[in-house]
């Protein structure tokens, strides 16, 4: 049985994609993590290692994890591979009936949505290539001379070159989706354009089942009178209105057809020169009626231009009022995860989470410890029962240590391989409140010793009359990850080239999905 699955299922999973991330429901966050990515690979750095996709693995993906930041409905758009104008460069012209045995003239494409018959100007505006030059004689098309800049409704030439070239205006990107959705290999498609004013014009001008094109496959020979131009030919097919130019050169050959009235309701058509009236020559000229897409040019650009990618945007900066992205270390993994739940159970709601827990410590000398980022720390918990964890971050402002633990300290390296634990195989975790035999006292890696503060119960701290925000809510001086661990479902993950964030900087996190 030959069977395919067709390109407009793919739309249609990026659109409703997109509205799960818009349903009150639905939380989407991204994430970084990863503090220590040369104890995975030596090479992390120049080859990051691909992502698995087992649950072994998203285990590893949620002990490794930092912080999230929450994606909202404004963060989110469907996007299609950018194509800019360049002077001298060939495009594809759309056509309805690109396939395996009618590949697209310039690229080679197999579909409409591979070709190349769309470009973004330096303006960022979009348009549609409707005809490329096309002829008997450069049946390939030419090469493009005239960059399109105008906002007609209807198509044109865009300047007086002669290139050949006819362009459909179909939309500007905004300035504020510029910012957030454009990037080297992607272009934003507006939001819901449905119900977009601002594409009010454009959509309205589109008619169902019109044509505006006509090319000339073959010129034919001994056709009507020399240097005559007929107006009015039909153009006739299973929809109706349809008419155009055609002119006779002074050999009595098909020298240009223009479409004058673009009817509407056809899914094929040819031109009718008997009823034009035109004398039939010695050859018979061949034409291609252009079909345009369903409801015509405009009508649904995320059909017409195949939107079937979505980009996820996320910014990640320095809060003093909620620093759950910690300076000083660095990540090496990003991702989307669907759904996570809050430390109640419920999902998450907040704009930041802290997936990592954090100590509070006191102590003469805490203002000048240091605490190598990536190395061990440990508190005996109980008789026999020590807590270990490993360096994020610590904050000699605050007191604020913040860390992570995971199997690798309890019997299991990166890779998963069991070894011998310096602590027991038992995760335990750190506590302002000990079993008997237990103490809070946590050991810097240069400095006095210090204690998790018992007596600390805020999110907040005042120092020499200045307030510290710290973003997570600690009770006995210790405070737990903001994020259920191994909760919701991580639906993307990027192991790339670490970066160590300091306070002065942003991230621009941009996450591709391909439907």
């Amino acid at each position: 049985m030959a069977a395919i699955i067709t390109d407009q299922i793919r739309i249609l999973n990026a659109k409703n994609f997109v509205a799960g991330i818009a349903n009150a429901n639905n939380s989407y966050y991204s994430f970084v993590g990863l503090p220590n990515p040369l104890e995975y690979s030596s090479t992390w750095n120049e080859n990051p290692p691909a992502p698995k996709d087992n649950f072994d693995q998203e285990n590893d993906y949620w002990d490794s994890m930092i912080a999230m930041k929450r994606i909202n409905s404004t963060d989110v758009r469907q996007v299609v591979p950018k194509r800019v104008w360049s002077s001298g460069s060939s495009y594809d012209m759309y056509r309805h009936d690109y396939s395996r045995s009618n590949t697209a003239p310039v690229s080679g494409s197999t579909n409409l949505y591979s070709s190349l018959f769309y470009v973004i100007n330096s303006d960022f505006r979009v348009y549609i290539c409707l005809q490329n030059g096309s002829s008997p004689e450069t049946p390939n098309g030419r090469p493009s001379l005239d960059e399109p800049t105008f906002v007609d409704l209807e198509p044109r030439s865009a300047g007086t070159s002669g290139d050949g070239y006819i362009w459909k205006y179909l939309y500007t990107i905004k300035p504020a989706d510029i910012i957030k959705f454009d990037s080297t290999e992607f272009m934003p498609v507006p939001t819901d354009w449905e119900n977009d004013n601002d594409a009010s014009l454009i959509r309205e001008n589109a008619v169902d089942g019109s044509i505006k094109i006509v090319t000339v496959k073959n010129r034919g020979i001994g056709l009507g009178t020399a240097n005559v131009t007929y107006n009015g030919v039909p153009i006739e097919g299973d929809g109706s209105g349809a008419e155009c130019v055609v002119t006779i050169d002074g050999d009595s050959r098909i020298e240009s057809v223009t479409v004058s009235s673009q009817g509407s309701g056809y899914t094929f058509g040819t031109v009718n020169f008997e009823a034009a009236g035109i004398p039939a020559g010695t050859t018979s000229p061949e034409f291609d009626v252009i079909i345009t897409p369903q409801g015509g040019h405009g009508a649904d650009i995320y059909r017409e231009l195949g939107a079937y990618n979505v980009l996820m945007f996320s910014r990640i900066e320095s809060d003093n009022e909620n620093p759950d992205f910690i300076t000083g270390n660095q990540f090496a993994r990003i991702g989307i995860v669907e759904n996570p739940q809050s430390a109640g159970g419920s999902v998450l709601t907040s704009d930041k989470a802290s997936a990592v827990s954090a100590l509070k410590l006191t102590g003469i000398g805490y203002s000048e410890a240091i605490f190598t980022v990536d190395s061990e720390v440990t508190q005996l918990v109980g008789t026999g029962k020590t807590s270990i964890g490993r360096v994020i971050n610590y904050d000699q402002n605050t007191g604020v240590l913040k860390l992570w633990q995971n199997r690798n300290n309890h019997g299991f390296d990166v890779s998963g391989n069991r070894n011998t634990p310096s602590f027991g195989f038992q995760l335990n975790e750190f506590t302002g409140s000990p079993e008997s035999g237990g103490n809070v006292s946590i050991t810097p890696t240069i400095g006095l010793q210090l204690t998790i503060d018992q007596a600390f119960n805020d999110n907040k701290t005042t120092i020499n009359n200045r307030t510290y925000y710290l973003g997570m809510n600690f009770s006995n001086g210790v405070a737990s990850p903001e994020v259920k661990q191994h909760s919701g479902n991580i639906i993307y993950v990027d192991n790339r080239p670490s970066i160590t964030r300091s306070s002065n900087q942003k991230e621009d996190i941009k996450v591709i999905l391909q439907f």
